[in-house]
Protein backbone atom coordinates (compact mmCIF):
# COMPACT_ATOMS: atom_id res chain seq x y z
CA UNK A 1 0.00 0.00 0.00
CA UNK A 2 1.14 3.66 -0.88
CA UNK A 3 2.03 6.07 1.90
CA UNK A 4 -1.08 8.34 1.22
CA UNK A 5 -3.58 4.84 2.07
CA UNK A 6 -1.36 3.64 4.46
CA UNK A 7 -1.15 6.84 6.69
CA UNK A 8 -5.21 7.71 7.36
CA UNK A 9 -5.23 3.40 8.35
CA UNK A 10 -1.71 4.10 10.99
CA UNK A 11 -3.80 7.25 12.59
CA UNK A 12 -7.55 4.85 12.40
CA UNK A 13 -5.74 2.32 14.73
CA UNK A 14 -4.05 4.71 16.87
CA UNK A 15 -7.14 6.32 17.84
CA UNK A 16 -8.85 3.42 18.07
CA UNK A 17 -6.37 1.76 20.68
CA UNK A 18 -6.51 5.08 22.53
CA UNK A 19 -10.62 5.32 22.49
CA UNK A 20 -11.04 2.01 23.29
CA UNK A 21 -9.23 0.42 25.57
CA UNK A 22 -6.28 -0.75 23.64
CA UNK A 23 -7.76 -3.71 21.76
CA UNK A 24 -6.94 -4.18 17.82
CA UNK A 25 -10.31 -3.52 15.50
CA UNK A 26 -11.74 -6.66 13.72
CA UNK A 27 -12.33 -4.95 10.62
CA UNK A 28 -10.62 -2.06 8.61
CA UNK A 29 -12.09 -1.20 5.32
CA UNK A 30 -11.45 1.85 3.07
CA UNK A 31 -13.03 3.65 0.19
CA UNK A 32 -11.47 6.52 -1.98
CA UNK A 33 -12.39 9.24 -3.03
CA UNK A 34 -12.54 10.98 -7.22
CA UNK A 35 -11.52 12.80 -9.34
CA UNK A 36 -13.73 13.56 -12.28
CA UNK A 37 -11.52 14.41 -15.53
CA UNK A 38 -14.19 15.64 -17.54
CA UNK A 39 -18.11 15.53 -17.42
CA UNK A 40 -19.51 17.91 -14.81
CA UNK A 41 -23.14 18.41 -13.03
CA UNK A 42 -24.19 16.19 -15.75
CA UNK A 43 -24.58 12.86 -13.67
CA UNK A 44 -27.88 14.64 -12.00
CA UNK A 45 -28.93 14.80 -15.75
CA UNK A 46 -28.72 11.25 -16.97
CA UNK A 47 -25.46 11.84 -19.05
CA UNK A 48 -21.75 10.67 -18.99
CA UNK A 49 -18.91 10.83 -16.65
CA UNK A 50 -15.50 10.11 -16.69
CA UNK A 51 -14.01 10.15 -12.93
CA UNK A 52 -10.89 8.01 -11.72
CA UNK A 53 -10.76 6.88 -8.05
CA UNK A 54 -7.92 8.37 -5.98
CA UNK A 55 -5.35 6.79 -3.35
CA UNK A 56 -6.99 9.10 -1.46
CA UNK A 57 -9.05 7.51 0.89
CA UNK A 58 -11.32 7.30 4.11
CA UNK A 59 -10.25 4.24 5.96
CA UNK A 60 -12.91 2.77 9.07
CA UNK A 61 -11.36 0.44 11.87
CA UNK A 62 -13.91 -1.31 14.50
CA UNK A 63 -15.52 -3.87 16.29
CA UNK A 64 -18.84 -5.19 16.94
CA UNK A 65 -20.12 -4.50 20.53
CA UNK A 66 -22.87 -6.19 22.03
CA UNK A 67 -25.30 -3.39 23.99
CA UNK A 68 -26.85 -2.46 20.91
CA UNK A 69 -25.10 1.21 20.67
CA UNK A 70 -22.83 2.28 18.21
CA UNK A 71 -19.87 4.38 19.26
CA UNK A 72 -18.26 6.54 16.55
CA UNK A 73 -14.75 9.01 16.03
CA UNK A 74 -13.70 11.03 13.77
CA UNK A 75 -10.28 12.23 13.18
CA UNK A 76 -10.64 14.36 9.85
CA UNK A 77 -9.92 17.62 9.78
CA UNK A 78 -12.59 20.25 9.41
CA UNK A 79 -15.08 18.04 10.36
CA UNK A 80 -17.63 19.86 12.82
CA UNK A 81 -18.02 18.91 17.00
CA UNK A 82 -18.09 16.76 18.60
CA UNK A 83 -15.80 14.23 17.05
CA UNK A 84 -16.99 11.35 19.19
CA UNK A 85 -20.77 10.26 19.00
CA UNK A 86 -23.04 7.79 20.53
CA UNK A 87 -26.20 6.70 18.89
CA UNK A 88 -28.40 3.50 19.31
CA UNK A 89 -28.76 1.02 16.94
CA UNK A 90 -31.70 1.69 14.63
CA UNK A 91 -34.77 -0.27 14.51
CA UNK A 92 -38.35 -0.27 12.69
CA UNK A 93 -39.91 1.54 15.39
CA UNK A 94 -37.12 3.92 16.10
CA UNK A 95 -35.31 4.81 12.90
CA UNK A 96 -32.15 7.18 12.70
CA UNK A 97 -32.81 10.80 11.57
CA UNK A 98 -30.47 13.73 10.76
CA UNK A 99 -29.27 15.82 13.46
CA UNK A 100 -25.72 17.67 14.32
CA UNK A 101 -22.94 16.73 14.15
CA UNK A 102 -23.02 17.51 10.29
CA UNK A 103 -20.84 14.54 9.43
CA UNK A 104 -22.43 11.97 11.69
CA UNK A 105 -25.73 12.07 8.69
CA UNK A 106 -23.32 10.84 6.25
CA UNK A 107 -23.28 7.60 8.53
CA UNK A 108 -26.40 7.60 9.90
CA UNK A 109 -27.84 7.60 6.62
CA UNK A 110 -25.74 4.82 5.47
CA UNK A 111 -26.54 2.32 8.34
CA UNK A 112 -30.63 3.05 8.24
CA UNK A 113 -30.70 2.41 4.62
CA UNK A 114 -28.30 -0.60 4.57
CA UNK A 115 -30.48 -3.60 3.61
CA UNK A 116 -29.01 -6.31 5.13
CA UNK A 117 -29.51 -6.62 9.37
CA UNK A 118 -30.26 -6.24 11.71
CA UNK A 119 -26.67 -4.99 12.26
CA UNK A 120 -24.99 -5.01 15.65
CA UNK A 121 -23.56 -2.27 17.81
CA UNK A 122 -19.88 -1.06 17.07
CA UNK A 123 -17.32 0.80 18.14
CA UNK A 124 -15.52 3.06 15.05
CA UNK A 125 -12.97 5.55 13.84
CA UNK A 126 -12.78 7.44 10.90
CA UNK A 127 -9.76 8.80 9.71
CA UNK A 128 -9.34 10.03 6.00
CA UNK A 129 -6.84 11.52 3.50
CA UNK A 130 -9.53 12.77 1.60
CA UNK A 131 -9.72 16.60 1.76
CA UNK A 132 -13.14 17.54 3.02
CA UNK A 133 -14.54 20.64 0.97
CA UNK A 134 -12.24 20.00 -2.05
CA UNK A 135 -14.45 18.48 -4.96
CA UNK A 136 -12.87 15.00 -4.28
CA UNK A 137 -16.09 13.31 -3.11
CA UNK A 138 -15.36 13.34 0.81
CA UNK A 139 -18.90 12.75 1.54
CA UNK A 140 -19.13 9.80 -1.22
CA UNK A 141 -15.94 8.25 0.06
CA UNK A 142 -17.32 8.14 3.69
CA UNK A 143 -20.43 6.43 2.69
CA UNK A 144 -18.80 3.79 0.73
CA UNK A 145 -16.08 3.43 3.78
CA UNK A 146 -19.09 3.07 6.30
CA UNK A 147 -20.86 0.18 3.84
CA UNK A 148 -18.24 -1.46 2.87
CA UNK A 149 -17.75 -1.70 7.50
CA UNK A 150 -21.30 -2.51 7.70
CA UNK A 151 -20.80 -5.45 5.26
CA UNK A 152 -18.25 -7.21 7.50
CA UNK A 153 -20.43 -6.86 10.24
CA UNK A 154 -23.55 -8.13 8.43
CA UNK A 155 -23.20 -9.14 4.96
CA UNK A 156 -25.39 -8.39 2.40
CA UNK A 157 -25.96 -9.97 -1.10
CA UNK A 158 -22.76 -8.24 -2.80
CA UNK A 159 -24.53 -5.83 -5.57
CA UNK A 160 -21.99 -3.16 -6.54
CA UNK A 161 -24.37 -1.36 -8.38
CA UNK A 162 -26.94 -1.81 -5.33
CA UNK A 163 -23.78 -0.80 -3.16
CA UNK A 164 -23.22 2.82 -4.83
CA UNK A 165 -27.11 3.79 -4.90
CA UNK A 166 -28.04 2.64 -1.41
CA UNK A 167 -25.06 5.57 -0.47
CA UNK A 168 -26.43 8.13 -3.19
CA UNK A 169 -30.10 7.75 -1.05
CA UNK A 170 -28.26 7.75 2.22
CA UNK A 171 -26.80 11.52 0.83
CA UNK A 172 -30.27 12.25 -0.13
CA UNK A 173 -32.02 11.77 2.61
CA UNK A 174 -29.47 12.51 5.71
CA UNK A 175 -27.36 15.40 4.83
CA UNK A 176 -29.88 16.64 1.96
CA UNK A 177 -28.04 17.12 -0.55
CA UNK A 178 -29.34 15.61 -4.28
CA UNK A 179 -26.62 14.39 -5.87
CA UNK A 180 -26.12 12.41 -8.58
CA UNK A 181 -24.60 8.55 -8.65
CA UNK A 182 -21.28 9.75 -10.22
CA UNK A 183 -19.56 10.05 -6.42
CA UNK A 184 -20.74 6.57 -5.21
CA UNK A 185 -19.90 4.91 -8.10
CA UNK A 186 -16.40 5.39 -8.72
CA UNK A 187 -15.70 4.70 -4.67
CA UNK A 188 -17.26 1.60 -5.25
CA UNK A 189 -16.31 -0.11 -8.83
CA UNK A 190 -12.85 2.36 -9.34
CA UNK A 191 -9.98 0.42 -11.11
CA UNK A 192 -6.62 0.53 -10.89
CA UNK A 193 -4.90 2.14 -13.86
CA UNK A 194 -8.18 3.11 -15.08
CA UNK A 195 -10.80 5.95 -15.87
CA UNK A 196 -14.41 5.01 -16.06
CA UNK A 197 -16.97 6.02 -18.89
CA UNK A 198 -20.17 6.09 -16.36
CA UNK A 199 -23.62 6.34 -18.63
CA UNK A 200 -25.28 7.77 -15.13
CA UNK A 201 -28.54 6.77 -16.73
CA UNK A 202 -28.01 3.21 -17.53
CA UNK A 203 -25.32 2.72 -15.58
CA UNK A 204 -23.32 0.85 -17.63
CA UNK A 205 -18.93 0.93 -17.73
CA UNK A 206 -16.74 1.43 -20.16
CA UNK A 207 -12.99 1.36 -18.35
CA UNK A 208 -10.53 3.74 -19.70
CA UNK A 209 -6.73 2.62 -19.45
CA UNK A 210 -4.77 5.59 -17.91
CA UNK A 211 -1.59 3.81 -17.60
CA UNK A 212 1.19 5.79 -20.17
CA UNK A 213 3.80 6.50 -17.37
CA UNK A 214 4.56 9.44 -19.66
CA UNK A 215 1.33 10.93 -18.92
CA UNK A 216 0.01 12.29 -15.23
CA UNK A 217 -3.03 13.69 -13.68
CA UNK A 218 -2.10 16.66 -11.17
CA UNK A 219 -5.17 17.61 -8.87
CA UNK A 220 -4.48 21.51 -7.23
CA UNK A 221 -6.09 21.86 -4.18
CA UNK A 222 -7.24 25.58 -4.03
CA UNK A 223 -7.75 25.01 -0.34
CA UNK A 224 -10.93 27.74 -0.58
CA UNK A 225 -14.51 26.77 0.61
CA UNK A 226 -16.84 29.17 -0.46
CA UNK A 227 -20.14 28.98 1.07
CA UNK A 228 -22.68 28.98 -1.26
CA UNK A 229 -22.16 25.23 -2.54
CA UNK A 230 -24.57 23.87 0.07
CA UNK A 231 -27.42 25.93 -1.43
CA UNK A 232 -26.32 26.52 -5.27
CA UNK A 233 -26.27 23.18 -5.94
CA UNK A 234 -29.93 22.22 -5.42
CA UNK A 235 -30.65 25.72 -7.07
CA UNK A 236 -28.80 24.01 -10.34
CA UNK A 237 -30.81 20.74 -10.28
CA UNK A 238 -33.79 22.28 -10.17
CA UNK A 239 -33.16 24.72 -13.00
CA UNK A 240 -32.10 21.55 -15.12
CA UNK A 241 -35.23 19.96 -14.75
CA UNK A 242 -36.87 22.98 -15.32
CA UNK A 243 -34.95 22.91 -18.43
CA UNK A 244 -36.17 19.46 -19.47
CA UNK A 245 -39.87 20.37 -18.50
CA UNK A 246 -39.81 23.32 -21.16
CA UNK A 247 -38.24 20.87 -23.88
CA UNK A 248 -40.89 18.18 -23.26
CA UNK A 249 -37.92 15.78 -22.49
CA UNK A 250 -37.17 13.42 -19.35
CA UNK A 251 -34.13 14.54 -18.61
CA UNK A 252 -31.35 16.82 -20.69
CA UNK A 253 -29.67 13.53 -21.96
CA UNK A 254 -32.21 13.76 -24.43
CA UNK A 255 -32.03 17.01 -25.47
CA UNK A 256 -29.89 18.58 -28.32
CA UNK A 257 -28.55 21.91 -29.00
CA UNK A 258 -31.24 22.29 -31.92
CA UNK A 259 -34.60 21.73 -29.20
CA UNK A 260 -32.62 24.15 -26.79
CA UNK A 261 -32.07 26.91 -29.23
CA UNK A 262 -35.68 26.32 -30.46
CA UNK A 263 -37.24 26.68 -27.23
CA UNK A 264 -34.89 30.03 -26.03
CA UNK A 265 -37.72 32.18 -25.71
CA UNK A 266 -39.57 29.52 -23.44
CA UNK A 267 -36.61 28.81 -21.41
CA UNK A 268 -35.28 32.20 -19.74
CA UNK A 269 -31.37 32.94 -20.22
CA UNK A 270 -30.42 31.22 -16.84
CA UNK A 271 -32.45 28.15 -17.58
CA UNK A 272 -31.24 28.23 -21.05
CA UNK A 273 -27.16 28.74 -20.06
CA UNK A 274 -27.62 25.87 -17.64
CA UNK A 275 -29.53 23.78 -20.15
CA UNK A 276 -26.76 24.27 -22.93
CA UNK A 277 -23.86 23.35 -19.96
CA UNK A 278 -25.52 20.21 -19.42
CA UNK A 279 -25.70 19.34 -23.21
CA UNK A 280 -22.70 20.87 -24.23
CA UNK A 281 -20.95 18.78 -21.85
CA UNK A 282 -22.46 15.67 -22.08
CA UNK A 283 -21.17 15.57 -25.49
CA UNK A 284 -17.67 16.62 -24.44
CA UNK A 285 -17.19 13.81 -22.24
CA UNK A 286 -17.93 11.06 -24.59
CA UNK A 287 -15.29 13.02 -26.91
CA UNK A 288 -12.86 12.67 -24.45
CA UNK A 289 -13.53 9.20 -23.60
CA UNK A 290 -12.58 8.23 -27.61
CA UNK A 291 -9.68 10.90 -27.26
CA UNK A 292 -8.18 9.40 -24.24
CA UNK A 293 -8.59 5.57 -26.22
CA UNK A 294 -6.69 6.84 -29.08
CA UNK A 295 -4.20 8.37 -26.96
CA UNK A 296 -5.07 11.80 -28.14
CA UNK A 297 -4.04 14.30 -25.28
CA UNK A 298 -4.22 17.42 -27.15
CA UNK A 299 -7.61 16.76 -28.12
CA UNK A 300 -8.99 15.51 -24.22
CA UNK A 301 -6.92 18.47 -22.96
CA UNK A 302 -8.48 21.08 -25.63
CA UNK A 303 -12.29 19.51 -23.85
CA UNK A 304 -10.84 20.19 -20.69
CA UNK A 305 -10.63 23.74 -20.86
CA UNK A 306 -13.90 24.00 -22.89
CA UNK A 307 -15.28 22.01 -20.15
CA UNK A 308 -14.04 24.60 -17.62
CA UNK A 309 -15.44 28.03 -19.74
CA UNK A 310 -18.94 26.30 -19.56
CA UNK A 311 -18.80 25.82 -16.11
CA UNK A 312 -17.34 29.28 -15.25
CA UNK A 313 -19.97 30.88 -17.67
CA UNK A 314 -22.91 29.02 -17.89
CA UNK A 315 -23.39 26.91 -15.12
CA UNK A 316 -21.68 29.41 -13.00
CA UNK A 317 -20.12 27.11 -10.04
CA UNK A 318 -16.60 28.27 -10.65
CA UNK A 319 -14.75 30.83 -8.78
CA UNK A 320 -12.07 33.47 -9.11
CA UNK A 321 -9.28 31.16 -7.29
CA UNK A 322 -10.25 28.08 -9.89
CA UNK A 323 -10.02 30.30 -12.75
CA UNK A 324 -6.90 31.43 -11.75
CA UNK A 325 -5.41 27.89 -11.16
CA UNK A 326 -6.63 27.34 -14.85
CA UNK A 327 -5.50 30.18 -16.66
CA UNK A 328 -1.64 29.64 -14.99
CA UNK A 329 -1.51 26.20 -16.16
CA UNK A 330 -2.72 26.34 -19.52
CA UNK A 331 0.31 28.44 -21.04
CA UNK A 332 2.93 25.94 -19.60
CA UNK A 333 3.89 23.62 -22.36
CA UNK A 334 3.25 20.35 -21.68
CA UNK A 335 0.39 20.97 -20.14
CA UNK A 336 -2.79 19.42 -21.87
CA UNK A 337 -5.51 21.43 -20.17
CA UNK A 338 -6.63 21.58 -17.32
CA UNK A 339 -10.10 22.53 -15.33
CA UNK A 340 -12.41 22.36 -12.06
CA UNK A 341 -13.30 19.65 -10.29
CA UNK A 342 -16.34 18.80 -8.06
CA UNK A 343 -19.22 20.90 -7.57
CA UNK A 344 -17.66 23.96 -7.72
CA UNK A 345 -17.39 27.21 -5.71
CA UNK A 346 -13.98 26.21 -4.43
CA UNK A 347 -11.70 23.15 -3.82
CA UNK A 348 -9.75 21.53 -6.75
CA UNK A 349 -8.45 21.49 -10.62
CA UNK A 350 -7.30 18.72 -12.54
CA UNK A 351 -4.95 19.29 -15.22
CA UNK A 352 -3.68 16.75 -17.39
CA UNK A 353 0.05 17.20 -18.01
CA UNK A 354 3.37 15.29 -19.06
CA UNK A 355 4.92 13.82 -16.49
CA UNK A 356 8.45 15.70 -17.23
CA UNK A 357 6.28 18.88 -16.83
CA UNK A 358 4.89 18.30 -13.33
CA UNK A 359 7.06 19.58 -10.88
CA UNK A 360 7.55 22.79 -13.03
CA UNK A 361 3.93 23.44 -13.14
CA UNK A 362 3.07 23.38 -9.84
CA UNK A 363 6.71 25.70 -8.94
CA UNK A 364 4.90 28.02 -11.29
CA UNK A 365 1.35 27.78 -9.42
CA UNK A 366 3.10 28.48 -6.15
CA UNK A 367 4.48 31.53 -7.57
CA UNK A 368 1.64 32.57 -9.44
CA UNK A 369 -1.29 31.91 -7.44
CA UNK A 370 -2.17 34.21 -4.69
CA UNK A 371 -3.30 31.47 -2.32
CA UNK A 372 -1.68 28.64 -0.52
CA UNK A 373 -2.42 25.63 -2.82
CA UNK A 374 -1.64 21.91 -2.29
CA UNK A 375 -0.39 19.30 -4.68
CA UNK A 376 -1.63 15.45 -5.63
CA UNK A 377 0.17 13.91 -8.39
CA UNK A 378 -2.25 10.80 -8.87
CA UNK A 379 -2.56 7.52 -11.00
CA UNK A 380 -6.18 5.63 -11.04
CA UNK A 381 -6.71 3.75 -7.79
CA UNK A 382 -9.02 0.58 -7.01
CA UNK A 383 -12.43 0.88 -5.68
CA UNK A 384 -13.59 0.42 -1.73
CA UNK A 385 -12.46 -3.15 -0.24
CA UNK A 386 -10.87 -4.81 2.73
CA UNK A 387 -7.34 -4.01 4.28
CA UNK A 388 -5.71 -6.71 5.82
CA UNK A 389 -3.78 -6.60 9.17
Amino acid sequence: MCAAMAAPEDEARRVYAETFGGHEPQVAVFAPGRVNLIGEHTDYNGGFVLPMALPLITVIVGSPRSDGKICIVTTAEGADEPHKVIFEVPSEDRPLTPGVPKWVNYVKGVIQHYPAGPIPGFNAVIATSVPLGGGLSSSASLEVAVYSFLQQLCQDDGDLVQKALNCQKAEHTFPGVPCGIMDQFISVMGEDGHALLLDCRSLEVKLLPLTDPKLSVLITNSNVRHELTGSEYPTRRKQCEEAAKALGKESLRDATMEDLKANKDSLGEVCFRRARHVITEIERTTKAAEALENGDYQLFGKLMVESHNSLRDDYEVSCPELDELVSIVVEIPGVYGSRMTGGGFGGCTVTLLETSVADRTKQQIKDKFQGSPSFYITKPSAGSGVLSH
